[in-house]
């Protein structure tokens, strides 16, 4: 079973608002619906996963790591497809990101087409992998 075509959430993360903004634009224009959190516990608070195609999800938060917040999903959201986003690009962060089992690193600052291209990635993932266990 695929997911469903209607599904058009995505949920994003990141502690900076001018990148919030720019990604609500972008993936808003591509046809996408978008729920934007600047803080984890806003986001742990009030995301709703159970409705999202997927997470856009920032390694440095104010912080707090991006890869922490995708652990602690992993006991509910286990498969939820994450794009890792990041300012600060390095080999180390990228192989952290696919060991997380992020479906894309998007390095910032990115291209619309760059964001788009990963946010279709995740039409790809069976709709069961979005089911809490």
């Amino acid at each position: 079973m695929g997911i469903d075509s209607a599904r058009k959430l995505v949920v994003v993360l990141d502690d900076d608002p001018g990148v919030l903004k720019a990604v609500q634009r972008l993936l808003t224009a591509a046809g996408f619906d978008c729920e934007l959190f600047s803080s984890v516990q806003d986001f742990e608070i009030r995301a709703r996963l159970d409705s999202a195609l997927c997470l856009v999800l920032d390694i440095n938060l104010n912080g707090e790591s991006g890869f922490d917040v995708r652990r602690k999903l992993s006991a509910t959201w286990p498969l939820i497809p994450v794009i890792f986003i990041t300012a600060n690009d390095s080999d180390g962060a990228r192989k952290a990101a696919m060991d997380a089992g992020c479906i894309a690193y998007v390095a910032k600052p990115f291209s619309a087409e760059t964001l788009v291209n990963a946010v279709g990635k995740a039409h790809a993932v069976d709709a069961l992998s979005l089911t809490p266990f």
